[in-house]
């Protein structure tokens, strides 16, 4: 079928992100405006906006499944994207739309519902041979199941929630005196973030790597993947920074665990775009985590490196077509490095900083992509997650990457709110993070500080400053501020072409 009307389910960069490729695809899209945010961005971007903000919100909009499936049917929408967040992994929202002869653009119901518990998850992992820690069986009932399960795995074991993810409901447990008390701070954390207390429990691995294999899949049967993605630039298990590929593979291992992310989608009959994760030992054993059923946030370093559009072989999947490509002709080109620049306070160890965006400059560089869902004048709110754009940066090989990382960082200047750019911009400068031998445990026990505080930085404040006066005292048109062409930005060459005039 052909899907003419979208309805976006979701909000904020997500919404831009599909925007942008429906419209290419020639398909209209719909929008709600939320009370929250009624001047959002996306609202300005689609093409049908419906008005929800003077609807009482017991229940966020973006999780009301009736409220949503009502607006798809008085708009007249073919289907419904879910983005990432909100309901893009709740498997009763893709039979309610499925019911209501909305075609979903995700996996199947049965799919979403299978590995979205963990548990079940586990099961058909262990079923198709995928390496897997040593774990319990099944989900863990009360303090007694979990110190018998802890003490036959083995110390140091981590407890997670059968239906979570992102880090919520996740307890690591060293010592069996702390076992108890962790078990019940991750079963509430698990009830109040997913509406289910199941906990269960795995062998901790200690300093891995966090490896994710973008899958994609049609409903003729024909599955693929589009290679893996680093995410092990992560604080309390929230992914910071990620790349494309990972330097921590070769060609043989990229191989095997692609084959076995090829094998578990097979296993639950996937289709439409997913990930499965793994961890990375420092012996190069790898271990089966999860399968998330939906976009990633950190997709686009996929599509940079591949040149495949995941937000439009989404749709073609859903829409009825085959995948016109095979395994054999995905190729990998390039590297990818993407930066979450999120409103929030580094020195306060990452705090959400609401507020409004008084001033917001992104750079054009060809060697940029930027994914934001904001603009000059746009609030950041504390209802929703505090992200305010994605810098996305493709070299030809990592040390490019890199190096042109560090280029466009220093271009970004956000007045109004604080945000992680600080980190971000020490981060690319560390050796560790250069050679690439750094694991998910790198900020909590490698890094000293999370801001760059040097001569350096001093310098760039100094530049920001000079800008913010060229902004707003002089044209546009009458200075031309030209940036060194492969080199870090310099203030003092800024400050030499501003007295020219």
């Amino acid at each position: 079928m052909k899907i003419k009307r979208l309805l976006i389910a979701n909000r904020g960069e997500i919404a831009v992100r599909i925007i942008s490729t429906a419209r290419e695809m020639k398909i209209e899209t719909v929008v709600v405006r939320n009370a929250n945010e009624p001047d959002a961005m996306y609202v300005s971007l689609a093409d049908i906006v419906f008005d929800n903000t003077e609807d009482p919100e017991e229940i966020p909009v973006f999780l009301n499944i009736g409220r949503l499936i009502e607006i798809a049917i008085e708009t007249k929408c073919d289907a419904v994207h879910p983005g990432y967040g909100f309901l893009a992994e709740n498997a009763y929202f893709a039979q309610k739309c499925i019911e209501n002869k909305i075609i979903f653009i995700g996996p199947s119901p049965d799919a979403i519902y299978k590995m979205g518990n963990k548990t079940i998850a586990r099961e058909l992992a262990m079923k198709q041979g995928i390496p897997m820690a040593t774990g319990s069986r099944g989900n863990i009932g009360n303090e007694e199941e979990a110190a018998a399960a802890a003490e036959l795995i083995g110390y140091p074991v981590i407890i997670k929630a059968a239906s979570g993810g992102g880090g919520r409901g996740m307890r690591i447990v060293r010592k069996p005196e702390e076992l108890e008390k962790m078990f019940l701070i991750a079963s509430k954390e698990a009830e109040k973030a997913f509406n289910d207390p199941s906990v269960f429990i795995e062998k901790y691995i200690e300093n891995p790597k966090h490896i994710e294999f973008q899958i994609l899949g049609d409903t003729k049967g024909n599955i693929v993947h589009l290679g893996e993605r680093e995410c092990s630039i992560q604080r309390k298990h929230q992914k910071l920074l990620e790349e494309a590929p990972s330097s921590a593979l070769d060609d043989d291992l990229r191989e095997l665990m692609g084959s076995m992310a090829v094998r578990m989608a097979r296993a639950v009959g996937y289709y439409s775009a997913g990930t499965v994760e793994f961890l990375l030992d420092s012996d190069r054993n790898f271990y089966f985590m999860e399968m998330n059923t939906r976009i990633q946030v950190e997709h686009p370093v996929t599509e940079m490196i591949t040149g495949i559009d995941l937000i439009e072989q989404q749709i073609r999947v859903a829409s009825g077509e085959a995948l016109a490509f095979r395994q054999k002709d995905v190729r990998i080109k390039g590297w990818s490095i993407e930066c979450r620049i999120n409103a929030e306070d580094v020195q306060a160890g990452f705090a959400p900083d609401p507020g409004k965006i008084e001033k917001l400059v992104l750079p054009s560089d060809p060697y940029v992509r930027t994914d934001t869902g904001v603009r000059a004048g746009s609030a950041i709110v504390s209802s929703y997650d505090s992200m305010i754009a994605k810098l996305i940066i493709t070299g030809t090989d990592r040390k490019d990457a890199i190096r042109k990382c560090k280029l466009a960082l220093d271009k970004v200047w956000i007045k109004g709110v604080k945000t992680t750019l600080p980190f971000f911009r020490m981060l690319v400068r560390n050796p560790v993070f250069i050679d690439g031998t750094f694991t998910t445990a790198f900020i909590e026990k490698q890094l000293d500080k999370y801001y760059l505080n040097s001569e350096y930085e001093e310098m760039l404040a100094a530049w920001l400053a000079t800008r913010l006066f060229v902004d707003e005292n002089l044209r546009r048109d009458s200075i031309s501020i030209d940036y060194e062409n492969g080199k870090e930005m310099s203030p003092w060459l800024l400050n030499k072409r501003i007295n020219q005039f």
